[in-house]
């Protein structure tokens, strides 16, 4: 179930951030409290092949989302100490050292389930009165864009084979904030410099006012 247009959860996780400290991060208080938005990217396992080039383009780009006061947080269900051995495994190694943002590890998952971003099934065995896990309970490629209310504004999600186009963020990022800023609504494949169209200003201040 979509969140977009509604508060992202109040919940409070554990992190591992770049000094090696295990820190507790709720992204929609690092949201308000800092009047700043927070790009919330979730990958399935630490030590993979597709998520360590995903964290490296976050944080080649991590200067461009600070121009547009935008947090990065990455996020798995692996452990803060799973979090930290990868974040001191150099990149030729398959390992994320060098990145500087805070990795979320929602070790319980109570994160992930409230967001639906589980690949999990949970099956009941009516016989034995059990319910197991069918799958291996990690998240998808899921991102979240939060505004300076608490607000998200984008979600996406993609199967684990397929990564992601960071600049598609940044992009997303201007046109929201054109809209905040100016009132107008951005077209297809509209980018910061670009013509916005005129629409209902009433309603799209009110939208906002009310987010």
């Amino acid at each position: 179930m979509s969140i977009v247009g509604k508060k992202f959860p109040n919940i409070t996780v554990n992190a591992m951030d770049s000094m090696g400290d295990t820190i507790q991060i709720n992204v929609l208080k690092e949201a308000i409290d800092n009047k700043k938005k927070v790009l919330l990217f979730w990958y399935p396992k630490d030590f993979t092949f597709v998520c360590p080039t995903e964290l490296h383009a976050f944080q080649e780009a991590l200067s461009e989302f600070e121009k547009r006061n935008t947090v990065v947080i990455g996020a798995s269900v692996d452990s803060a100490e799973v979090h930290f051995a990868w974040l001191n495994t150099p990149k030729d190694n398959g390992g994320i050292e060098g990145v500087t943002y805070p990795l979320l590890a929602d070790t319980n998952r109570n994160l992930s389930y409230a967001l639906q971003i589980l690949d999990g099934i949970e099956v009941y065995d009516e016989e034995n009165d059990l319910v197991s896990i069918e799958g291996d309970n990690v998240t998808y490629r899921a991102t979240f864009l939060i505004d300076e209310e608490g607000v998200v504004f984008h979600e996406g999600v993609n199967h684990m084979p397929l990564g992601r186009n960071v600049n598609e963020f940044l992009r997303l990022i201007d046109a929201y904030t054109h809209v905040q800023e100016k009132g107008e609504v951005c077209p297809a494949n509209w980018e910061e410099g670009k013509d916005a169209m005129e629409a209902n200003r009433d309603g799209v201040a009110s939208y906002l006012a009310s987010h």
